[in-house]
Parts: structure tokens; sequence; C-alpha cells
């Protein structure tokens, strides 16, 4: 326990130098400038995420990146605990320690869901607290465990968490009902109250999000399933979803995790520890790379990642009886790469260290525009302007942050607004000065279709991004006098 507890606290550390010496990311933004106040739900995600950012913004009095991410990066150690004791119950304390170390060398659960405002932080503690509960509920242990029936009302508990926190967390709590639908020694539980009420307390809890959806026109159930739509057949697909899965868990930890995800499929319900952790599994890891055959929508690496969070505890009890010095060698390369890559980006970031020969970039082409704050344009909105208007929501989430702290109202024109289509609607700003953002596309396009909305539109200041001293991005804008109607 003592060296589980050394692996978190450094991580823990990594991840606070990290959050502070770096920028928000392009969701990080997003998140953080569209959301005003607290809601039963919001466009992109359920509440827990832009609760967790709001209520850390409330209570330090502050929007800068450290604080915003704290919450995050405190998730993340408790992600690790309950991952070290789901793992000692199923496999024992050496497998908890291996389990707890590959959480957090691999990339996408250590650095990004476990530093940024992003809806996998909640969504991983909670996942792990409902499967820990569910172990308990059913007597999944390493040898004899008696079921216990009062654990039930836990895991009802965080698996509503879970859905307060991502939907994607419904495919992990199908699982849970096949485990129970298959395992012979948990199947009789069905006879009995207290699973029903588990789910009916997760359905409970979850109503918030019904009824803002309600509300809102179903508009984020739209938004998260039509992601599944359209047609585009690429019958390679999963082989490409599949390799930037590995590159995000790290490759020499997804290869072993889904040898033991087979074989722990193959094996059934017999062995009960690796079928329950395969069954609540199983369906993140497999259906994001089936819809990646047809569907138009660019499939993100990271939605698979619930599914290999729940296959780490048997990627820990292997690690646990491999070969020591293969085993401590791997871990500690692994460690000091992601650690060597986050202060170097957070080093480039505060410092910028990396000579500007060595980024050949052109502006608007930098990768640091996602690390980096557009803090630089606050200055160049010109006075008289009640509102900005980007033209993408990733835009408006950049320069909404960077505005923070400011009564400029920062908004999208356009199909896709996100939650700025909720928080600052268009229609809010009729009669308003508007700043418009004429990127992306032609400048001149853009000034003669948006000019009918407003009595003036003239050309205003070139709003530019700057990284000490080198300009990462020029944005063209135009001040709109008096907004007339709702652009289409």
């Amino acid at each position: 326990m003592k060296n589980t507890i050394i692996v978190v606290l450094l991580a823990t550390t990594l991840r606070l130098i990290f959050a502070r010496y770096t920028g928000l990311g392009i969701d990080e933004s997003y998140m953080v400038a569209a959301s005003h106040q607290f809601a039963i739900s919001y466009f992109d995600h359920p509440l827990a995420s832009w609760w967790l950012e709001l209520g850390s913004r409330w209570l330090f009095g502050s929007a800068s990146p450290i604080v915003v991410r704290l919450p995050f990066i405190m998730l993340s150690a408790v992600s690790s605990w309950l991952l070290y004791l789901l793992t000692t119950r199923l496999y024992g304390a050496r497998a908890g320690f291996w389990a707890v170390v590959a959480y957090n060398i691999s990339p996408v659960f250590s650095l990004a869901f476990g530093s940024w405002v992003l809806p996998d932080g909640p969504l991983d503690a909670a996942l792990l607290a409902a499967a820990y509960a569910l172990s308990r509920a059913l007597g999944v242990a390493d040898g004899e465990a008696e079921p216990q029936t009062r654990w039930w009302a836990a895991a009802g508990f965080f698996a509503g968490l879970a859905m307060l926190s991502k939907y994607s967390a419904a495919l992990v709590l199908l699982g849970a009902v096949f485990v129970l639908l298959t395992d012979p020694k948990a199947r009789p539980q069905l006879r009995h109250a207290a699973p029903w009420g588990a789910g009916m307390l997760a359905v409970l809890m979850f109503t918030p999000v019904l009824y803002w959806n309600a509300r809102h026109g179903w508009q984020s159930f739209d938004y998260q399933s039509g992601r599944a739509l359209g047609l585009r057949l690429h019958p390679l697909a999963p082989l490409s979803i599949w390799g930037g899965e590995a590159l995000f868990v790290l490759p020499w930890l997804w290869l072993p995790m889904m040898g033991l995800l087979l074989r722990a499929l193959r094996r059934g319900p017999a062995e009960r520890r690796g079928w329950m952790l395969s069954c609540l599994a199983i369906l993140p890891v497999v259906l994001f790379s089936v819809v990646s055959i047809w569907s138009s929508t660019r499939i993100l690496y990271h939605w698979a990642a619930p599914g290999y969070l729940l296959l780490l505890p048997m990627l820990g009890h292997w690690a646990a009886g491999w070969r020591p010095r293969w085993r401590n060698g791997i871990a500690l390369f692994s460690a000091l790469l992601l650690a060597s890559t986050a202060m170097l980006i957070a080093a480039e970031v505060s410092f910028a260290v990396i000579p500007y020969s060595a980024i050949p970039a052109k502006p608007g082409k930098s990768p640091l525009l996602q690390a980096v704050d557009w803090d630089s344009i606050a200055p160049e909105i010109p006075p008289g302007i009640n509102a900005v208007a980007a033209l993408r929501w990733y835009d408006a989430g950049k320069i909404g942050y960077a505005l923070r702290g400011r009564s400029t109202i920062v908004t999208v024109f356009g199909a896709d607004p996100h939650e700025f289509g909720d928080s600052a609607p268009p229609f809010s700003l009729l009669g308003k000065n508007v700043l418009l953002i004429a990127m992306p596309g032609n400048a001149t396009k853009i000034s003669a279709f948006y000019a009918p909305y407003f009595k003036s539109l003239v050309p205003g200041p070139t709003l530019t991004v700057m990284h000490h001293g080198q300009l990462l991005l020029a944005i063209p804008s135009f001040i709109g006098t008096d907004l007339v109607a709702v652009p289409k």
C-alpha cells in the first residue's frame, strides 16, 4: 500500500505542475467559456464536469487553469485509489499496485482525464466505484466471497453518478446487466429487490438530464446519437481506431489488455473476476470501432477509454506475475517518457524553451494554439463592443476564455453553436454591437453574408494570438453595429 500511495502522490504532483504551466485546450476553454451558471444539464454532456469547474471557480474566485483543473486532478487520485481497491479485491495487493502504475503511466488516463476539464475524469471515478460496489454485491473476489446485498445501493448510486458524467457510461452499465444475466452465481439475485432498486436509483438520478433534454428539444441526445449516423463505408476503419486507441493507452499496455480481454471472454462465467470485468469493458472497446465502418463522423480515440479502464485490474494481475526485470524497466521507461513529455510541453508553453525555428508552422497552424491561452487578444477588443461572435464553437471557446472576467458576451453564429446556443443565444444580442470573427473562410464573403444582419458592418482590428513574441494566429474581424436580425 505504501508504494501505491507514493505512485499516486508523484502522479498528482506531475499533474499539478502540468496544469499550472499549460493553457487550457480547445475543449477545456469551451467548457469554461460556455458555462456561466449551474444547470441540471448541458448541450454536450450531463452536469458533473460542468459543476466541478463552476464550483472550483466559485470557491477560489478565479478561472485560472490550475483552479478549473483542480477538481479533476483530485479525482484522478481518487480514481487511482478506487482502482487499487477494486484490483486488490479481485486479484490481490500486488496486482492492485501494478494496476495503479498502469493507470498513471497511460497518457489518456494520467494526463488527459487526470488533469483536463473533461467529463471523463468524473466518469472514471464513478465507474470504478460502481464496479467495486458491484463486485461486493455479487460476491466476486479473489477466493470465496458471499454476496453483500447492501452494496447494491452503492452500485446504483455510483452508476447514477457515472450517467451524470457522460452518456457513454450506459455502455458499461449495460455490461453490468449482462453479468447479472449470464453469471450463474449472480442470476439468482434478480429474484430480489436490491438490484432492481439499484437500477431505479440510477435512473432516478439521471432524470434531471432527461428533463433538461425534454425542455431543450432533445438536442443533447440528437447531437450525441448523430455521431453514429451517415454513410462512409470504410471496412478497415476499426484497425485505425484500435491503432489510435493503442497510442492513447500505450501500445505495450494495450496489447496485453486485448489479449486478457479475449482470454476472459473465452473462459466465460466460470472465471467470475475476468468475466465481470470483460463484460463491463466489451461494449466501449468494440462499439466505436464497429460504428467507424459506416459513420461519417470522426470517431475519437478516447471514446473507448471506459472499456480499457475496466481492463486495468486484469492487466495489473498479469503484470504482477511477469518477469520483474522487463516489467519494472517498461514501467520506469513509460513513466519517464510521460513525465518528460508533460514537462517539455509545460516549459514550452510557459517559457518558450524550444527555439522558434524548431517549430516550423505558419500562423494558424502551430500545435501550440491548443495549449496556449489566447489572452493576447483581450486588449485588442475595441471599446463599445457588447459581444463577440465566432463562426465555430471551438474558436468561441478559446476567445471566450481569453475574455474571462470581462462583461463581453461570446456567442456563435452558425448551425453548430454547442452550449453557446443555450448560454448566449444570438437572439439575445439583438440591438447590440458585435465583433464578428471572420474565420474560417474568405473575409470578404463573410462580410457580404453577415452585412444584412447589422445596421452597418465595417472592418475591425486584426486580433493576434501571441506566444512569447511569436505570432501564432492572426484573426480578422468586423464590427457590426446594432444587430437587427438573428443570422441564419
